[in-house]
C-alpha cells in the first residue's frame, strides 16, 4: 500500500473511460441498459459484473466505497444515506430478532435511542457494561444469544476510549464479530480493523465529507472473520443466496459473505442507498482528509491546553491531554492525534454555558461535528436533552458540559473568540 495521502486521492478512482474525466462522474441514473434478454438475466443473477439499478450500488458510490475499504484497510464498504443508517445496516447484517448485542456505554445518544427503542422493537436486547475498561465486565455480560460486540472509536463528546484490542480478542475467543463506529477520528486517525475489528461504521457527513454540505455513512467488512465456523451462530449467512438450494453465502462470497448479504438482503431491501450527488461531495471530501485532519487536531489540541489552564473550566475531556484517564490508550491508538470533538465543563453550570455559548462570534452554534468550521453546543439541552438528569449525571453529562468540534480556522482566532466569551462571564 502507498502513503494515506497518496491513497485518498487515488484509491478507487479510473480515468472515466468515454470521455476521459479523470475526477468520477456523477452517474445521476436510476437504472442501467441492458444489451439484450440474456444480458438482464445474468446481470440479475450475478453471473456477471454491472450496475442493475441504483438503490443496490451506482458506479460514483462503487469509486468512493473502494476508496473508503482501501483507506480503513476492509475489503468491502456499502454507501447508506446517513451515518445512523450505516449503523442500523451494519448491525442488522448480524443481528435479528432473539439476539443479545454488547457495546460500551459511552456511544453517540442518536445510536443508544437506536438500540434502546428501535432495536427493542425488533425484538433484540441491546445491553450496556458498566465498567468498559474492565474485559471482564465484558466477558460475565457474552450470553449463548450474544452475536455482537460494538464501541465507539472516540466517544462524543467525553472522549473516554476503550481497549480496542483486548475486547476484539474478547470477541474472536467466543466467535463474535466486533464491530466500531469511528466516525470522529477517520481511518487517517485510527483504523479499527488493525486493532482487530470486524465491522467499521461512519457518519460519513462529518469529517470524512468534511464541510457540512451533505449527509452520509459507511459500513466497512474487514474481510477476515470467519463466519462459516459457526454457523448456528449466523444461520443466514449459511442459507443459499438465491433461495433455490444454490451456495449460501459463506459458500460463494468467503470471508465477505457479511459485506455481500448486508449489501444484497439489508440496505437494498430497506432502501438505504446514498444519493449519488451526495457520494461525489463524499469523495471530493475524502481527497483532503489528512490535510483536513492535521489541522483539526492541532487545532484542538492547542484549545484543550488552552482551556485547562482557565479558571472558569472544571475539567477538560480530550484524550490527547496527559490529565485524561483516556491518554494512554489515546498514546497506543490515535498517535497522529485523538480527533477534535471533546467536551469542558464550565464552574458556573447552565448559566455559564449558556453565557459562553451566546457569546462566541466565530464559533457556530450548530448539532453537528466534523465541519470545517468551529461548532459548540451544550448537550444536556440538546443531544442529550430527553435524558433524565439522573442519566445525564451518570453520563457526565452535566448542566455546565459545552461541547466543540474544532474546525480548521486560525487557531489564534478561535482561543480569541472562546476568550471573549468567557469574558462575558465577568460581566
Amino acid at each position: 500500500m502507498t502513503g494515506f495521502s497518496t491513497e485518498q486521492v487515488h484509491a478507487g478512482a479510473h480515468p472515466e473511460a468515454e470521455f476521459g474525466a479523470r475526477i468520477t462522474p456523477i452517474y445521476l441514473s436510476a437504472g442501467f441498459v441492458f444489451d439484450d434478454f440474456d444480458h438482464a438475466e445474468a446481470r440479475f443473477a450475478g453471473t456477471t459484473a454491472g450496475y442493475v439499478y441504483s438503490r443496490i450500488n451506482n458506479p460514483t458510490n462503487a469509486a468512493v466505497e473502494a476508496k473508503i475499504a482501501r483507506l480503513e484497510g476492509g475489503t468491502a464498504a456499502i454507501l447508506t444515506g446517513s451515518g445512523q443508517a450505516a449503523v442500523t445496516v451494519g448491525l442488522l447484517g448480524v443481528l435479528k430478532t432473539g439476539d443479545h448485542l454488547l457495546s460500551a456505554p459511552s456511544i453517540y445518544e442518536g445510536t443508544r435511542s437506536l438500540f434502546r427503542d428501535n432495536f427493542a422493537r425488533f425484538g433484540i436486547e441491546v445491553e450496556f457494561v458498566d465498567e468498559p475498561l474492565d474485559l471482564e465486565d465484558w466477558r460475565r455480560r457474552i450470553r449463548p444469544t450474544t452475536r455482537l460486540l460494538y464501541a465507539e472509536a472516540i466517544p462524543n463528546p467525553k472522549n473516554d476510549l476503550v481497549d480496542f484490542e483486548a475486547i476484539a480478542g474478547l470477541a474472536h475467543q467466543h466467535d463474535l464479530p466486533f464491530a466500531v463506529d469511528s466516525t470522529v477520528p477517520t481511518p487517517y486517525l485510527f483504523r479499527p480493523i488493525d486493532f482487530g475489528a470486524d465491522i467499521v461504521v461512519h457518519s460519513a457527513s462529518k469529517f470524512l465529507a468534511g464541510h457540512g454540505a451533505s449527509i452520509g455513512g459507511v459500513v466497512v467488512d474487514a474481510g477476515r472473520f470467519d463466519w462459516a465456523k459457526r454457523p448456528d451462530l449466523f444461520p443466514h449467512l449459511a442459507e443459499s443466496v438465491d433461495g433455490a438450494g444454490g451456495p449460501s453465502y459463506t459458500e460463494k462470497f468467503g470471508a465477505q459473505a457479511y459485506s455481500a448479504f448486508t449489501r444484497g438482503v439489508i440496505a437494498s431491501r430497506l432502501g438505504t442507498s446514498l444519493s449519488p450527488f451526495n457520494a461525489f461531495l463524499l469523495q471530493q471530501g475524502l481527497e483532503t482528509l489528512s490535510l483536513r485532519l492535521d489541522r483539526h487536531t492541532a487545532n484542538a489540541l492547542a484549545l484543550a491546553t488552552w482551556l485547562e489552564a482557565r479558571p472558569e473550566v472544571a475539567s477538560v475531556d480530550y484524550a490527547a491531554l496527559p490529565s485524561s484517564p483516556s491518554y494512554a490508550l489515546a498514546q497506543k491508538y490515535l498517535p497522529r492525534g485523538a480527533g477534535s470533538v471533546f467536551a469542558f465543563t464550565l464552574r458556573g453550570g447552565r448559566d455559564a454555558a449558556r453565557t459562553v455559548i451566546d457569546s462566541v462570534e466565530l464559533f457556530t452554534r450548530m448539532t453537528h461535528i466534523g465541519d470545517v468550521r468551529s461548532l459548540i453546543l451544550n448537550p444536556a439541552t440538546t443531544t442529550h436533552g430527553r435524558l433524565s438528569p439522573a442519566e445525564r449525571d451518570a453520563a457526565g453529562i452535566h448542566d455546565g458540559l459545552v461541547r466543540l468540534s474544532v474546525g480548521i480556522e486560525d487557531v489564534a482566532d478561535l482561543v480569541a473568540d472562546l476568550e471573549q466569551a468567557f469574558g462575558a462571564l465577568a460581566r
